[in-house]
């Protein structure tokens, strides 16, 4: 089974993850910032990627350290999860409207982690959530899981919607991304022999 939990204890933050990629999108988030686990709900629910996530952080600073850390944790399960990569995908696209919002993302499992992040936000929160940290989540994902992950916002006069819209998309992209692939259920995606 494709499957991997990851504790993470810092001075900052007491974080732990599991992660099924073979489930239905079933999710539970505690965090303890609200926002953020609106966006791992839709993380997981359009990935179909089962996620339990629990994080006591030190929020009475703010929430950074505990969006980047969940980001980290994250990453490093789903990395876990995937093992040699034998049999998936690899790559997931995904365009997706969310009202004023269209998002585009589309990723490359290749073990070589890469942002390329063109979202703006028009404002500077989202209720009490600084919307620089999507970015930094994503940054994190990236980095601790070995993605390359490209994200550009087309549109959007709303930054909740853009914000959801970048989450559903990238979920949307790593559903495709770690689905086995019927033709090739037996080998490494990469000429390489290894990703």
């Amino acid at each position: 089974m494709r499957k991997a939990s990851i504790t993470r204890k810092t001075a900052e933050t007491d974080i732990g993850v599991e992660v099924n990629l073979d489930g239905s999108g079933a999710y539970a988030m505690a965090t303890g910032v609200g926002f953020f686990d609106h966006m791992l709900d839709q993380l997981a629910r359009h990935s179909l990627i089962d996620m339990k996530v629990s994080c006591a952080g030190d929020t009475h600073i703010d929430d950074h350290h505990s969006v980047e850390d969940v980001g980290i944790a994250l990453g490093q399960a789903l990395a876990q999860a995937l093992g040699d990569k034998r049999g998936i995908r690899r790559y997931g696209a995904c365009l997706l409207p969310m009202d004023d919002a269209l998002v585009r993302a589309a990723l490359d499992l290749s073990g070589r982690p890469y942002l390329v992040w063109n979202v703006d936000f028009p404002t500077a929160r989202i209720g009490s959530f600084d919307t620089e940290l999507v970015r930094e989540f994503f940054q994190a994902l990236s980095t601790h899981g070995g993605i390359t992950l490209h994200v550009d916002a087309l549109h959007g006069i709303n930054s909740h919607h853009i914000a959801e819209a970048a989450f559903k998309a990238v979920a949307r992209s790593l559903r495709e991304a770690v689905e086995t692939d019927p033709r090739k259920a037996d080998a490494i995606p990469s000429t390489k022999g290894a990703l």
